[in-house]
C-alpha cells in the first residue's frame, strides 16, 4: 500500500501514527532504570525512616552528633549536586536541539560539580576521623556513615554513568536516527542522576540541620 495512501486511511480512522505514539511517552528514558530508581528509593527510605525512629529515641545524643558535623561543607555540597543536576537537564536540552558538543561540555561541567562533591566528602570524614570518630562511635554516627556512605556510592556509579554519556555524545551516538534506544539511555542517566541530587536534598536537612 502506498505510503500516502496508508496515512489517509490512518487518519480517516483515527489510528495513532508512529509519531503520535511516541509523543504519548510518559516517562523519559528505559522503564528499566525507572523500576531500579524506585527500587533505591525504597531503601534510601528505609534508612531515612530508620534515622528518625533513632532519633527519638536519643535526642541528645542526636543532637550533639549534629552539632559536629560541618554544616557548611554540608551546604557546598547541596549546591554542588544542584549545580550539576542543573547542567545535566540542559545538556539533555542540548541533545534534543542536536547539539552534541554543548551537551558534552555541560556533561563535563556537571562532572566538575560532581568532583567537588567528592573532595569536600572525603574531606568531611578525614576531619571526623581525626577527631576519633568513626562508625562505631554512638548509634549516630553509625547511621550517618550508613547513610552518606551509601549515597557516596551512588555519587561515584553516577559519574560513571556521566562520562559513558558524554563520551557517546562526543562519538554522536544519540543523534543517529537510527538509535531511539540510545537516546532514551541518555534520558536514563540524566533521571538516574536528578534521583542522587533529589536524595542528598532530603539527606542534607535530615541528618545535618533538623
Amino acid at each position: 500500500m502506498p505510503d500516502n495512501l496508508q496515512q489517509a486511511l490512518g487518519a480517516s480512522t483515527n489510528e495513532p501514527t508512529a509519531s503520535s505514539k511516541s509523543n504519548l511517552k510518559k516517562l523519559p528514558g528505559d522503564l528499566a532504570m525507572w523500576f531500579f530508581i524506585l527500587a533505591e528509593l525504597t531503601v534510601f527510605a528505609i534508612f531515612f525512616i530508620g534515622f528518625a525512629i533513632a532519633e527519638n529515641l536519643n535526642l541528645v545524643m542526636f543532637a550533639e552528633g549534629k552539632a559536629q558535623l560541618h554544616k557548611v561543607a554540608g551546604l557546598i555540597n547541596t549546591i554542588a549536586l544542584i549545580t550539576s543536576s542543573y547542567f545535566v537537564a540542559i545538556s539533555l536540552h542540548s541533545m534534543r536541539v542536536r547539539n552534541d558538543r554543548q551537551a558534552v561540555f555541560r556533561l563535563i561541567l556537571a562532572l566538575v560539580f560532581a568532583a567537588v562533591y567528592i573532595v569536600i566528602k572525603l574531606w568531611e570524614y578525614e576531619s571526623l576521623f581525626e577527631q576519633g570518630i568513626d562508625i562505631e562511635t554512638n548509634t549516630f554516627f553509625t547511621l550517618y556513615f550508613l547513610i552518606t556512605a551509601f549515597h557516596f556510592m551512588h555519587i561515584l556509579l553516577g559519574m560513571v554513568i556521566l562520562v559513558y554519556m558524554a563520551k557517546n555524545a562526543y562519538q554522536g551516538k544519540y543523534n543517529d536516527s537510527s538509535s531511539e534506544s540510545e537516546f532514551s539511555g541518555f534520558e536514563s542517566g540524566a533521571c538516574y542522576w536528578h534521583m542522587v541530587d533529589l536524595l542528598w536534598i532530603i539527606l542534607f536537612p535530615l541528618i545535618y540541620v533538623i
